[in-house]
Parts: C-alpha cells; sequence; structure tokens
C-alpha cells in the first residue's frame, strides 16, 4: 500500500496562529510535555484536563535514562486549564488529579487488586458534558494491562470512578447524549489473536453502549486501519463526536507505520505518523457508519507536529515528531467547530473549520 503524503490536509481547515496553545511552559508545576487533553465548554466557560509528563527535559536526557533502565519520565499526572475563549488558556496551580489521587479513585473497582501496587498510570482524558455534568473517559496502566473507563465530576476537585474495562481498550470517548435510552462510546480494543487479514497492532474502532455508564455491552465494530488507505497499522477514536442534522460527525486517529524513517523525536527510531480522519455516523444507529472520506482530514505540516524547521526563538523539541491526535472538538453556536490536538506528544494545539465545510468534504458533496 503506497501511503498518501504525510502533509495532507484538508484545505478548508485552519491551524490557530496562537499555536501551540499550550506548552509546559505555561504549566506552573513540573512539566516535560503536555498533550492530548480533553476539552469541553461548561455554562460558557472552556475546560481542559491535560496529560502532564513530567521528569525528562530533552531528547538526550530521556535516552540516558532508557540506557541505565531508568523510567522513561518521573511521572504523569493530569492538569486542569480554564478559558473565556477557548485559545487562551490558565492552568489552575496544581494538577487536578495524580497518580497518587488516581490509586484512590480506582480502589473501589478494583476490588480484587491493590491499586497501590497495581496502578502506573492515569492519563489520556477525553472530556463530554451530559446532562450538564462533566464525564471523563482516561486511561490506566496496570500489571495487567491496559484499561480505559469513565468518571464523573461536577467540580473538577472530586471525581467518581463509574467503570473501568478489562485489558486492552483504551481511547475511550463519550456521546454528548443518550441514543434510544443508551449511554453511547467510541472504544479500541486491541485484537491479539494475529491474524494475517488485520493490520499493524490491530487496534480498531468499535462503539458500545450503556444503561448507567458501568455497565457496558452490545459491542459493534466499526472500523480497522485495514479499511483506510492512508494507514497501514493501528487506528481508533479521535475526539468525542459532535451532533448535527446529519448525523453525528466523528474524528479518528490513524497510523502509517514505516520502518525507514528512523529516528523522528527523543526516541532512537520513531516509525509512526499519527494522522486525524473525519466520519459520519447515522444518528439513530451510531454504530453505523453513513460517510468516509478516504484521505486525512489533519496530517502533520508545521514545525510543532512535524518537529522540522523549528524556529530557534522557540526551543522547541518535539517528543514523538509527526503526531496528530484529535482530543476535543466543539460546535459553537456561529457554525465553527473548533478540534483541539495533541501534536509530537508535545504541545496542546487547535484548528478550527465551518461544520457545513466538514459536513460538505466528508460526504465529498460539491
Amino acid at each position: 500500500m503506497e501511503q498518501i503524503p504525510l502533509n495532507t490536509t484538508a484545505p478548508f481547515l485552519t491551524r490557530h496562529p496562537a499555536n501551540p496553545l499550550l506548552k509546559a511552559a505555561d504549566v506552573p508545576y513540573r512539566s516535560s510535555l503536555c498533550f492530548n487533553a480533553g476539552v469541553c465548554k461548561l455554562q460558557g466557560r472552556y475546560v481542559m484536563v491535560f496529560r502532564n509528563d513530567f521528569g525528562a527535559t530533552s531528547g538526550d536526557e530521556f535516552l540516558a535514562r532508557e540506557a541505565q533502565g531508568l523510567p522513561r519520565f518521573d511521572g504523569t499526572n493530569l492538569g486542569l486549564a480554564f478559558s473565556d475563549d477557548g485559545i487562551a488558556w490558565k492552568v489552575e496551580p496544581k494538577p487536578c488529579i495524580t497518580l497518587e489521587s488516581a490509586k484512590h479513585l480506582i480502589a473501589p473497582i478494583m476490588r480484587s487488586q491493590d491499586p497501590g501496587i497495581h496502578l502506573q498510570r492515569f492519563y489520556d482524558p477525553r472530556l463530554t458534558v451530559i446532562d450538564h455534568r462533566v464525564y471523563m473517559c482516561f486511561a490506566i496502566d496496570t500489571n495487567q494491562g491496559l484499561r480505559g473507563g469513565v468518571a464523573v465530576t461536577d467540580d473538577f476537585e472530586h471525581w467518581e470512578v463509574l467503570s473501568a474495562s478489562v485489558p486492552d481498550n483504551r481511547n475511550m470517548v463519550l456521546f454528548p447524549e443518550k441514543v434510544a435510552g443508551r449511554y453511547c462510546r467510541f472504544e479500541r480494543p486491541v485484537n491479539s489473536y494475529g491474524g494475517t487479514w488485520l493490520a499493524g497492532d490491530q487496534a480498531q474502532m468499535w462503539w458500545s453502549a450503556s444503561p448507567d455508564l458501568r455497565h457496558w455491552g452490545d459491542a459493534q465494530h466499526l472500523l480497522g486501519s485495514y479499511e483506510l488507505e492512508w494507514a497501514n497499522d493501528k487506528m481508533g477514536p479521535g475526539a468525542p463526536p459532535i451532533k448535527t442534522p446529519e448525523g453525528w460527525l466523528t474524528t479518528f486517529h490513524a497510523v502509517w507505520r514505516d520502518e525507514r524513517r528512523g529516528r523522528h523525536g527523543w526516541e532512537e527510531a520513531w516509525p509512526k505518523v499519527y494522522r486525524a480522519g473525519l466520519m459520519l455516523m447515522d444518528l439513530e444507529q451510531p454504530w453505523k457508519i453513513k460517510a468516509l472520506r478516504q484521505e486525512p482530514l489533519l496530517s502533520p505540516e508545521v514545525w510543532y507536529e512535524t518537529g522540522e524547521g523549528v524556529p530557534p526563538e522557540t526551543g522547541f523539541e518535539g517528543f514523538r515528531n509527526h503526531v496528530i491526535f484529535p482530543g476535543g472538538m466543539l460546535l459553537e453556536d456561529s457554525g465553527e467547530v473548533k478540534i483541539y490536538y495533541g501534536a509530537a506528544d508535545t504541545v496542546e494545539c487547535l484548528a478550527t473549520a465551518d461544520v457545513g465545510d466538514l459536513l460538505n468534504w466528508v460526504q465529498q458533496r460539491g
């Protein structure tokens, strides 16, 4: 399969001139990388919960730690930021969830284990407002594997974890309302069977439903990388979908792997390119794809995404270059769609488009 060029982006999509909107220097506590944020709008104010990795400050330090058998970073926590316009963000003075607080939050659903021993990381938040409450999907690394779950908060200080999946399932995003009386989510389980008809890491995109956000089932397969012309590795959900009269407008991430790429970022070798795609799901049967565009919506092109041609004054050094990962998508009353995405696994950025252009593009109209 020949890959689509790395710099393929929909022509109507605009990167915000203030990018990167959030970087480690903006965080008032230890931070090396801040990215893969969940974003929502609550009572007229924008809210961001972002992944914050801390404890390694350069590629050379990162490689030196690995060579000594040390952890890549000292840790990961979740930061909290607010904004009046969705562009200029103010980070709160301390994380909203740390590993230690996550162990207490997760304890009620890890009843057969000691979370103090088995929980290693709590990260990759995705935010959805449902009936005026904020729900967060998250990923956790445990001694038994990688799990995804759902938590809820009313004040971003007190959280309740409602559920967590069996391994290996992650990249979960909730729909902003029930469909036919049930909560819905997209998710990315990993198929470990290894059949040769599957591609790459074998992570694919699924849909499931719940009566209460605690018990999930009725899982339906949506899409695999082997069905995309521009991916040969894994794929899965991006940002929580937005509702339009024509269907659920849905971003996803997809990965092209090329072992010839060599070093692209801090790591000794980084063969992957992450890009964002777009599809439209049926309103009443959201496991059905109404339209799928067979080219990327957003690809790494500019310096804070590719790590190339970096302005010296920025001091930017991408952790994993050529990475785009959408984690938040908001539809404004004006029809503007804000797409928040992590870039180079290092910073948080914003791209915008008109909802009509997105719908026309994904359905190849005009």
